[in-house]
């Protein structure tokens, strides 16, 4: 059992999605950032899907009842267990009757918890994530506040083995940002959206050399961009259709909105262009004011990279079964 003394701010149970719905206008939502929560649930035995925290801007203080291993990755929020540092991107043993406390993050806005066994929450229509809006989902449907008790699913036999190792701390790290093939600091990898040719030329020119600003019209739905506006060669309407994480639509002031997990399922305005999803991680860790570039890939380029990152992935899965430490 995981009590929690603290909340943080936004705070929720989150798993990989809640996909197949969205035909019923139901949002796939999940982890803003799938990949960084992978890691943290296979560093301590889990499944990849089983059921974590995420942290924005401000982390919660949580108690524990019993013995685990926890993992985090994502952006800093100088954790502690205790008075004791508590790293990132490691497995780390929690003795019962002790406390983690994160504190506001120093770079970046989110980060995923792991708990050996996962959060024992209830699963809905195929998932365990938190969604908000429909209050239902993750625990209670909502954000954690202090004094919930949230319960731990059983722990793989490797967590147990881990669990009564000498080491406290593993000597090794997995840093979801080494794996595959980053770009650079500043830049995401995107290709020409389904409405590229409506665009003007000036639009085509501008959202590929342009730098954009992050506005502060950004949530777990999507991201505003600031900068040049995006015309249309000429003036259209759109017949609304569905849209899928990643893409960038344009609304009517020729703004570009990145559209994240919890997006709405269906779009009405044309998408210029969308993101690779090997970089999606990165677009939920923007603050207001950052600034980013958009760097041209094709379909096939895009398909490369998510495949170099789960090969490296699947070297790093096999490697960890076979740790004994």
């Amino acid at each position: 059992m995981i009590t929690v003394q603290k909340a943080g701010l936004l705070t929720s149970v989150m798993d990989l999605g809640r996909t197949g719905y969205q035909r019923l206008g139901v949002v796939v939502g999940g982890a803003l950032d799938r990949f960084s929560a992978r890691v943290a649930n296979v560093l301590v035995g889990n499944h990849e899907n089983a059921a974590l925290l995420e942290l924005a801007q401000r982390g919660p203080e949580l108690h524990f009842a019993a013995d685990t291993l926890v993992a985090w990755c994502g952006a800093d929020f100088e954790p502690r267990i205790g008075t004791s540092p508590f790293p990132r991107d490691r497995v780390v043993q929690i003795r019962a009757g002790e406390t983690i406390r994160f504190g506001a993050a120093k770079s970046g806005l989110r980060a995923w918890l792991a708990v050996a066994g996962g959060l024992d929450v209830p699963l809905i229509l195929g998932s365990r994530s938190t969604y908000r809006r429909a209050a239902f989902g993750g625990w209670q449907g909502r954000p954690l506040k202090a004094g919930d008790n949230l319960p731990v699913g059983p722990r793989s036999e490797w967590a147990e083995r881990r669990l009564h190792s000498a080491q406290r701390i593993s000597s090794w790290s997995v840093r979801p940002e080494t794996l595959g093939r980053q770009a650079a600091v500043g830049t995401v990898r995107a290709m020409p959206g389904p409405e590229w040719e409506w665009f003007s030329h000036d639009a085509h020119r501008d959202f590929f050399t342009a730098t954009w600003t992050i506005t502060k019209e950004a949530d777990r739905m999507g991201v505003q961009l600031a900068g040049p506006a995006l015309k249309l060669a000429e003036e259209r309407d759109m017949i609304s259709e569905g849209v899928n994480e990643g893409v960038v639509q344009v609304a009517n002031g020729g703004q570009p909105i990145v559209l994240l997990a919890s997006r709405q399922t269906v779009g009405g305005y044309p998408r210029i262009g969308a993101v690779a999803s090997v970089d999606l991680g990165r677009m939920a860790q923007l603050v207001p004011g950052a600034k980013l570039r958009f760097e041209p890939v094709t379909l096939a380029d895009a398909h490369q990279l998510y495949l170099a990152r789960e090969h490296d992935f699947a070297r790093v899965r096999t490697g960890l079964a076979r740790l004994s430490d």
